[in-house]
């Protein structure tokens, strides 16, 4: 069965008949809409409706103090969201790249029973902690807890619902990352070698990173403000000595070139394994085309030796002999931070981490994260031979941009975490809208104008106008009272429970391959069916008339309101204080039931529902115009 991605083209829309009328279903399905290219089947409308009248499944409810380990013939769902750098506000990119999205899945696959264990926590660790502390005359752990309890705080008012959310500079993060260390240097996977690094006399150090800047030296990018790591332009990794024109991002000097010792991960000898892996993965697995084309091009331009290691004091000391004075480059041992916060969150980590056949594990990221999470890292925890679980799903995703540029806080351009709260427009909008945009398959942009419009008529004249109307009509025509609508006998209710029972469907194959964006559309559709389906019914005129109208009536009406509750759950995911409070104004204030694949009458016969309360508000021209000159950026 088909469906249209346009949420104004409704099956329903043509199909008003004569409720007091059989109808034959060939004759109901005649006058679709052209825009429309097919209706639920037979078989399809007789399966809806065994389904509709079956016990709704009761969701699972957590202990408050419940250590979420793997269990046995369950789904065990591991979440990991990239590690957000600790001494940076989180902009809306930040968040909708990583863990925004990693939100959304956890919740989705909490309402589905599945056991999830959703972990996150600060990247605290490398050369760009340590220069802002340098600069300020600060310690690096100073910096960390200051910008810790930062992200904590923009995390709970985007109300990021983590399992556990924890930080990279433990001792935990050391002693795990030293033993997979030793693991591949035993195996002869690391190797030594001398590098020329670029030396400031003046500062007495070898910059490393971030620690100093230059012009990309790709003659195509030649971006000027490129880091001695990579370049944010484009995308490409670079060593700090390829820099064109190197400035010391502390004095300001010119640096020279030296030699130092490092240590590198043989990455050549691991692409075999890692190739093998690779073509497993995004086979059986879900892989968005983003994360499989970076990786693909990583492996088919063949890989080289990596440098694991940094002339830096503030990160996991490397512990051997000779080279005790540096620190494992970040990008060695940031990902092994999803490890040790899981070790911090329980003693039985390894459950989770070495158990690949009882585990799924879902990585969510923007692309410049992609190549450490599909090529690094699974080099290190393959190597090591250890048992690792590696990632199963990555959802690799494009930028957002703001308003055709790129967020940057010194220049004041775009919304940052600490920005969006005192903007006036809720938490839930702010979800909402990033994840409407996701950019999923190409960069996209956040734009005033269209925050305004997707708010307006997707939130307040869509789903918001279905809901109002529906739970205001029960409470102010039928005493706020659930009736029976275990039989139906009309060829519009029937086709209703198998139209939202498709879009349902269509909805968990979305969210099982992380097509975010592609779920939130199907609830904007099954809000959009609700409203024609009201519109077709109208039990407004069917409540005066005869007693089988009335009786009509109330099954349009408990049809509804059970579309609510399953709209409820759907959003959940989404937009959990909206979901609270529908479930609310329909007198449930907790979920208890899962979310199945198909469309069941949740609400019992003689259930009282609570007060109608609009949804939404609208976000006017005047507040956007405003809003949009607040982030605009610096005049020059």
């Amino acid at each position: 069965m088909a469906t249209s991605n346009i949420t104004d083209d409704i099956n329903l829309q043509n199909l008003k008949v004569e409720e007091s009328t059989t109808i034959k279903f060939e004759e109901a399905t005649a006058e679709k809409s052209q825009a429309v290219t097919e209706l639920p089947s037979v078989e399809e409308v007789e399966k809806a409706l065994k389904e509709w009248t079956k016990q709704p499944l009761k969701a699972n409810q957590r202990k408050p103090d419940e250590k979420i380990l793997p269990k046995l013939d369950t789904r065990n769902v591991l979440i990991t969201s990239a590690l957000p750098y600790v001494n940076n506000v989180p902009h809306l990119g930040n968040l909708i790249g990583s863990l925004l999205s990693a939100d959304v899945f956890a919740r989705y696959c909490r309402l589905r029973n599945y056991n999830t264990l959703y972990i996150c926590g600060t990247d605290e660790y490398g050369t760009a902690t340590e220069m802002k502390a340098f600069k300020e005359d600060r310690t690096p752990q100073q910096i960390c807890d200051e910008y810790y309890e930062k992200h904590t705080k923009i995390y709970e008012w985007f109300q990021l619902d983590f399992d556990f959310f924890g930080r990279t500079s433990t001792s935990k993060q050391t002693e795990i990352s030293q033993d997979i260390f030793w693991k591949l240097y035993k195996r002869n996977l690391v190797t030594k070698d001398k590098v020329k690094q670029l030396y400031c006399e003046t500062c007495q150090r070898f910059l490393a990173d971030r620690f100093v800047a230059g012009t990309c030296p790709d003659p195509i990018c030649k971006y000027d403000d490129a880091r001695g790591d990579q370049c944010d332009n484009c995308q490409k990794l670079i060593n700090a000595v390829e820099l064109i024109s190197p400035k010391c991002q502390v004095c300001r000097s010119t640096p020279l070139v030296k030699t130092s010792d490092h240590l590198f991960l043989d990455l050549p000898k691991l692409a075999p394994e890692v190739q093998k892996w690779f073509d497993k993965s995004i086979n059986d697995g879900h892989w968005t085309n983003t994360a499989s084309h970076i990786t693909d091009a990583w492996l088919n331009g063949g890989l080289k030796s990596r440098c694991i290691t940094r002339d830096l004091k503030w990160g996991t000391p490397v512990p051997l002999e000779g080279y005790t004075d540096k620190v494992f480059y970040v990008w060695f041992d940031a990902p092994i931070g999803y490890l040790s916060i899981t070790a911090n969150y329980t003693d039985e980590w390894e459950k989770w981490w070495k158990q690949p056949d009882k585990v799924e594990l879902f990585q969510f990221m923007a692309k410049d994260n992609v190549p450490f999470h599909s090529i690094i890292f699974p080099a290190c925890l393959l190597g090591s031979q250890d048992n690792y679980t590696i990632v199963n799903h990555l959802s690799g995703i494009d930028y957002l941009n703001y308003e055709g540029a790129k967020f940057s806080k010194s220049r004041d351009i775009g919304v940052f975490g600490d920005d969006a709260q005192n903007t006036g427009i809720a938490a839930d909008i702010w979800r909402f809208y990033l994840l409407y945009n996701r950019p999923e398959s190409q960069d996209s942009n956040f734009l005033w104008n269209n925050l305004m419009a997707n708010n307006n008529s997707q939130l307040i004249n869509n789903l918001g106008n279905f809901i109002h109307r529906v739970i205001l009509f029960c409470e102010q025509y039928f005493n706020g009272r659930i009736g029976d609508a275990s039989k139906l006998e009309t060829q519009l209710d029937q086709l209703f429970v198998a139209q939202i029972t498709y879009e349902l469907n269509a909805y968990v194959k979305a969210m099982e391959r992380t097509k975010l964006r592609d779920g939130l559309n199907c609830v904007l559709r099954m809000s959009s069916y609700g409203n024609q389906y009201w519109q077709t019914k109208e039990p407004w005129a069917k409540r005066k008339g005869s007693e089988t109208d009335r009786i009509d009536a109330e099954i349009t009406i408990t049809l509804a309101l059970n579309l609510v509750y399953l709209l409820s759950l759907v959003l959940q995911p989404y937009m959990p204080s909206t979901s609270n409070e529908i479930r609310q104004q329909l007198n449930i204030e907790q979920t208890i039931y899962a979310l199945e694949n198909s469309f069941r009458c949740y609400l019992p016969i003689g259930h009282t529902i609570g007060q109608a309360r609009p949804l939404f508000k609208p976000v006017e021209k005047a507040q956007a115009d405003a809003l949009r000159e607040r982030f605009a950026g610096q005049k020059t």
